[in-house]
């Protein structure tokens, strides 16, 4: 198999979890794929001729590097919205809360977890709480437990101590362990 082809074959194995890695980090599905988009093409661009099992780290320390830079650039974005808008006087005709509507009641969101559909809402409970995490906690926790790397590849992903990494996916398992419980789910 050319090299080319080699790269395509791995990029295509990773795309779909490269993606969900992006959605938790951004819960926004155009910047997630803009994010995988640019960590394939960065990977592509500079990492081609590096021997394919290097890959598999390096196109996670770039997609863990664009996603740290699309945030930077948000808290920047934000930080100019904020500051222009407390400019821009506010009209009394807008006063909807916006808390009224994330209001929840509490109770689990599903009946029986045994069928398909108490399955996927489940999925969907864990995906908002594994979103919920500290950026640097939910990094690791989806370096380590759906990419599988172990706690020396995750911190050279990372680029912190084996130390950090594991007091992140700790960290990151108790809240999220709590927080499931909270919603009726036990771990």
């Amino acid at each position: 198999m050319e090299p080319t082809e080699n790269l395509s074959a791995f990029l295509a194995g990773i795309e779909r979890r490269a993606f969900r890695q992006a959605m938790f980090a951004t819960q926004n599905q155009e910047a997630a794929l803009d994010i995988v988009q640019e960590a394939m093409l960065k990977l592509a661009e500079h990492y081609a001729q590096r021997p394919a099992d290097e890959w598999p780290l390096l196109f996670q320390r770039i997609l863990q590097n664009v996603i740290r830079d699309h945030h930077r650039r948000s808290r920047v974005r934000s930080m100019w919205i904020s500051l222009l808008s407390a400019l821009v006087p506010q009209r009394d005709d807008d006063e909807a809360n916006l808390l009224d509507s994330l209001a929840t009641t509490g109770e689990p969101a599903f009946a029986a977890p045994d069928d398909e559909t108490g399955r996927r809402q489940t999925r969907a409970i864990i995906d908002t709480a594994i979103a919920r995490l500290p950026l640097r906690q939910r990094q690791a926790f989806l370096l380590r437990y759906l990419e599988e790397l172990d706690v020396a590849q995750t911190a050279a992903v990372m680029g912190c101590s084996e130390g950090s990494v594991k007091t992140h996916c700790s960290r990151a398992c108790h809240t999220l362990a709590a927080w499931l419980e909270e919603k009726g789910i036990r771990p």
